[in-house]
């Protein structure tokens, strides 16, 4: 699917183009899924126009291939590579992933683990990455501690409540009247439906609060925070074109010095040592990738508009 200017995700269209070649340090994989995540919208769009300063290319995009997370097999390897050969199966992060073949840094990829399908696997890389380090970097979670999961049922949000888990967390997750189900399924101990109620409103405050959400002031947020309590921003979704959200991690990073209580943001790296440590909470069946739907390459413009719409229950996955 390629991307040759900014605009509505009918932009991307179904074309043949050369196959990637991988460096010596990659290696080319024949994509079986790839999942997509709000990012894309935003790549796709190119807003807010600060995402344009961050090297995707002022007037036009400079990648015309877009995806990261993927899973598939080796189809060939770059000289230097160790880890892998061709015919095996991986998961992890590539360049250019919304396309039949990518290719992709051997550091970024990690053995599919066996229960999983392709699919299944799609949905693991860059979300899951991203509530485990909102959780235990950013957030620096403890366990026994209280912690709200905004966004519950989302993405990253679905991750975090299992990783809260994990960790020994009391977990209490916020999402939409039909997702209450599905976020007690994967382990919360509470379920609030924000449609019925404020979670800002009183209550025995969090130790720990991720946002996923983007849409609370930071305010609003600080209320449901113990006096020396964590709050981590990811994302934002509110704003207009120019910030489009990003103003309140900035302010929340203003702030956060002259308070007893911690406001962090977080913009997630892929790592190869999570990656491996997520494979094996997949692996044991510890976490459980939540998917939604799945669509053919050439649907892809159809699978973003359904992610930002905000109704997928955990992952959006694009299949070849």
């Amino acid at each position: 699917m390629v991307q040759d200017a900014y605009g509505p995700p009918d932009v991307l269209e179904l074309r043949d183009i050369d196959r990637p070649e991988p460096r010596p340090d990659e290696v080319l994989v024949r994509v079986h899924a790839a999942a997509v995540d709000p990012g894309v919208w935003h790549l796709v769009a190119g807003l807010p126009y600060v995402v344009r300063l961050g090297g995707y290319g002022l007037r036009t995009p400079k990648a015309r291939v877009r995806g990261m997370d993927v899973a598939g097999r080796v189809e060939a390897i770059g000289a230097d590579v160790t880890r892998f050969r061709p015919g095996d199966e991986v998961f992890g992060t590539a360049e250019g992933s919304f396309a039949e073949y990518t290719r992709a840094r051997q550091d970024r990829l990690a053995p599919k683990p066996a229960n999983l399908t392709f699919e299944q696997a799609a949905c693991v890389p860059l979300s899951a990455q991203t509530a485990l380090q909102g959780l235990r970097d950013a957030g620096r979670i403890r366990e026994g501690q209280r912690v709200l999961v905004i966004g519950a049922a989302g993405g990253v949000g679905a991750f975090a409540v299992q990783l809260a888990k994990v960790f020994g967390a009391h977990v209490t997750g916020v999402c939409g009247p039909d997702k209450g189900e599905l976020v007690r399924s994967i382990g919360a101990d509470e379920v609030v439906d924000y449609t019925r109620e404020d979670i800002t409103a009183g209550g025995r405050p969090y130790d720990l609060v991720l946002d996923t959400a983007g849409n609370r002031s930071l305010t609003r947020l600080r209320q449901v925070l113990t006096p020396r309590g964590t709050l981590v921003i990811v994302g934002g979704e509110l704003g207009g074109r120019w910030l489009q959200g990003t103003d309140r991690q900035i302010r929340a990073l203003l702030l956060s010095p002259w308070l007893r209580q911690n406001l962090r943001c977080l913009v997630g790296t892929q790592r190869a040592e999570d990656l491996e440590f997520l494979r094996g909470l997949v692996a044991a069946g510890t976490v459980v990738p939540v998917l939604d739907r799945t669509y053919p390459l050439g649907e892809l413009p159809e699978a973003i508009r359904h992610v930002k719409r905000g109704h997928a229950r955990g992952k959006v996955v694009m299949t070849v």
